[in-house]
């Protein structure tokens, strides 16, 4: 955290393997509900695009990141990030390694990218891994100091 004439917002990092998902759907709810506390940011190792069914659910929930885009983790080289949240397994073992970049901490969601069935299933699995990504989110940053669950 910053000190100073800034606020004390802590700077955080999410990231997977796209930046399709799971890190935009976390970066929009960092904005909503955190940001007095948090500047959120998010990135991928292998950046494609932001889902449209993840923009349709947010969005369902109040929350428009349609403004958001698919960016590289390099892209953010230069930014000192109080904590990197890996939110998948690939991205955990891909995420480069920076001195003094912050504690890296990961919580891996479901990719609801990878959803088969008919609409409403594939809807109900975007809607599930966006519902859990909030519950984690409302909790920060209190909850980024706390053991990873098994």
């Amino acid at each position: 955290m910053r000190k100073g004439s800034e606020e004390m917002r802590v700077k955080v990092l999410f990231l997977c393997t796209g930046n399709a998902c799971r890190s935009q759907m976390a970066e929009g709810w960092a904005r909503a509900l955190k940001s007095d506390v948090i500047e959120a940011h998010s990135a991928g190792v292998s950046p494609c695009f932001v889902h449209p069914l993840a923009i349709r659910v947010m969005k369902e929930a109040g929350v428009d990141i349609s403004g958001q885009y698919s960016k590289h983790v390099d892209e953010l080289d230069g930014i000192e990030f109080d904590y990197i949240i890996t939110l998948c397994d690939y991205a955990d073992s891909k995420c480069p390694f920076r001195p003094g970049q912050g504690k890296r901490i990961h919580r891996p969601f479901e990719d609801p990218i990878h959803a088969r069935g008919t609409e409403a299933e594939v809807m109900a699995k975007f809607r599930s891994v966006r519902n859990r990504i909030r519950a984690f989110v409302e909790k920060m940053p209190e909850n980024l100091k706390e053991p990873s669950p098994s």
